[in-house]
This record gives C-alpha cells, structure tokens and sequence, in this order.
C-alpha cells in the first residue's frame, strides 16, 4: 500500500471515528456531564492511537485489490475502537494511571471527581466505573460498525463471527495472563507464549488481516494463510512488548515501566529468568506493589546480564524469518504490508536490545546498592 493511499485511508477513519463519537459526546449530554466526560475521554483515546491496526484492514485490502472501500474504512474504524476499549480495560485491571504520556481515561474521571470535591474513596469508584463502562461502550461501537456494514451478507457474517472470535480470544489471554501474575496459575514457557499469542495476536494482527482479505473476497486459503502470519507477527510483537515494558523508559513506552514488574508478570522473560542464577535477585523484588526506581533498576541490570533477554530475542527472530520465508508465498503487494509490520516489530527490538545494554552496564555504586539491600532486609 502506497503512502498516499495509507494516508488517505487514515484520514477516512479518523473522519467516520469523530462523525460517531461526536454523535455519542452530543448524545450523553442528557444523561448529564459525567457522561459526557466518559465519550469525551473515548474519543481523545481513540484519537491517541497509531491507526496500526486499521492500517491492516486497510493494507490488505488495498493489497487485494480494494473492491469496498467504504466498508474496510468501517471495519478499520471498528479495529481501532476495540483496541481502545481493550487498553482501557487493561489499565484498569492492571492499576495503571498513564497511558500515551498523559493521565488514562480512568485517572482522569478521578480527578474530575476530586475536583469536584468528592474524597478519595468515592473518586477511586467513581474512575472505576467510568472506565468500566467506557470499554463497554466503545466495544459496543465497535459491533455496531461491523454490524452494519455495507458488503454482501455472507461477509457481514463473516466478518461478525471474526470479531467475536478476536473478542473471545483476547479476553481469555487477558484473564490468563492476570491470573499468571496473581500467582493463581503457574504456566509453562509454553502456555506464556500461547498467552501472549492470545492477548495481542488475535486483534492486533490476526483479525486485521482477516478483515482485510475477507472484505477483498479472497479464497479461504490466502485467509488462512495471512492467519497464519499474523499470529507470528503478534507472538513477535507481544515479546518485543515485554521486553520494552520492563527496559525502555517511560518517555518511550508512554506508560509506568514500573507496573509489568510490580505485576509480576510471567512472561517468557521472567520465566526464562527463573532457571538462571540472576533469579536470586529478580524474585524478592518481582510482584511487590511497592518496588521502587532503585529496586526496579536492579531488577533489570540483574535480568540483563543474565541469558533471558537473549532468548527472548532469539525467539523474535526466529518468529520474523519464518514471516518472511512464508511471504513469498503472498501476492507481492500484500507480501509488502506484511513485510512492513515485520520491519516495525524489527526495529523496535533493535531499540530495546540497546536499552537492554544500557541496564547490562549499569553500576548501581556499593552506597546506592546497600542502602537498597538494607531497605529490602527491613521490608
């Protein structure tokens, strides 16, 4: 897909996003101001985001010939508000209050109700619900503009069943995933990875592409196959991702680089950790909701000389060669969107094996590190 057409289709769903919450933002107005902050707060979500996802409706159908243009605009419209209403959620399970470099939606209904004068306790419930709901609300939009979209019934069902399934898989693989950080299951380096495949792999690069194909009226086969490679790119990307959220700062990932390892998450990284010497170091620390900068920059100069992080890479790399051997397999304009997200993931690995280098050569000094042993010892 060109870039003139990539930009032009971008600028398609960022119209049909503002005509449909702009809608929404006018509609709430009589159901009173709260409200109206909720679909506020949406819309400047929605408006955050990369158009990643929607530039993979986009690009493989544009690849594909583009025979429903106004529909894939549509359907990339609906991709990027499921992706909305999922970080939404996911913050909110996950406690985080920034999100892009600026407070989320959740922080920012509760300092509405702190301003309002509301104590601290009824501003906490009060962020809760309207973040609760705000996910709600956006995956109901989301339905909505598949629903309704303007192609032959057999793909409007087709289409339908495929955000359902994107909607069944994602949510096990967050709930999974939680559950792996409460400690109320243990999974394998395999399951963590199939966890991963399940949060991201599925709406972020899986159901985008089948989006895309299915609008073109490709045969089940290329389908099928750009399923395939979309669930490598995720798995890629979901590892990269973890990589970033516990080495690469916050002015870079836009959200606390704290949170994944207050969380303690088990993510390849931590679970390939486990077996190494570094865990001596790393298991105390991960977990603890009160792990600070010192202790968390321990943490990762203790996981960064240990062997982890290159298996981690390794992992992504391998996952990127097989994208492109079996991309030669694609039409050559649709092999060249995959070959693109591939770069993108590629690159991000290369940034955040430097900052994993960075925390390899970190010296933390002896009076830094005792005044952390000590403070460690007395908690």
């Amino acid at each position: 897909m060109s870039r003139a057409i990539a930009r032009a289709g971008h600028r398609e769903v960022d119209d049909l996003l503002d005509a449909v919450l702009g809608d929404a933002e006018r509609r709430a107005a009589a159901h009173g101001p709260g409200y109206v902050l909720v679909w506020r707060e949406i819309h400047r979500s929605v408006r955050g985001g990369k158009r990643f996802r929607s530039g993979l409706v986009l690009g493989a159908h544009a690849a594909l010939g583009a025979p429903r243009p106004q529909a894939a605009v549509a359907v990339a419209a609906a991709f990027e508000l499921l992706h909305t209403a999922f970080l939404v959620h996911d913050d909110l399970i996950d406690g985080d209050t920034v999100r892009r470099g600026e407070p989320n939606l959740a922080e920012t209904a509760r300092r509405d109700a702190l301003a309002a004068g509301r104590d601290a306790a009824a501003a906490e419930r009060w962020s809760l619900a309207a973040a609760v709901l705000a996910g709600d609300l956006a995956l109901a939009q989301a339905h909505r503009l598949v629903g309704s979209v303007d192609a032959p019934t057999p793909v409007r069902r087709a289409l339908v069943d495929l955000l359902d399934e994107t909607l069944h898989v994602s949510a096990g693989g967050e709930l999974e995933d939680t559950a792996a950080g409460l400690g109320l299951i243990t999974p394998s380096l395999d399951h963590a990875v199939r966890i991963a495949e399940s949060k991201t792999a599925m709406y972020s690069f899986r159901a985008p592409l089948r989006a895309g194909a299915l609008l073109a009226g490709a045969d089940p086969d290329l389908v099928a196959e750009l399923d395939a490679q979309g669930r490598l790119l995720g798995r890629a990307f979901q590892l990269v991702d973890d990589l970033l959220g516990v080495f690469a700062p916050e002015s870079e990932i836009g959200k606390s680089n704290l949170s994944d390892l207050r969380e303690g998450k088990r993510t390849p990284l931590m679970l390939h950790a486990s077996s190494t010497p570094a865990w001596d170091e790393v298991a105390d620390r991960l977990g603890r909701g009160d792990l600070d900068d010192l202790s968390a920059a321990r943490v990762r100069r203790a996981l960064a000389r240990c062997s982890a992080p290159v298996l981690v890479q390794h992992a992504v790399e391998r996952d990127l060669d097989r994208v492109r051997e079996r991309s030669a397999t694609l039409p050559p304009a649709l092999a060249e969107v995959v070959a693109g997200v591939g770069l993108q993931i590629a690159e991000s690995l290369c940034s955040v094996v430097g900052h994993i280098d960075a925390a390899r050569r970190q010296d933390a000094g002896p009076r830094a590190a005792a005044q952390e042993a000590t403070r460690w010892r007395a908690g």
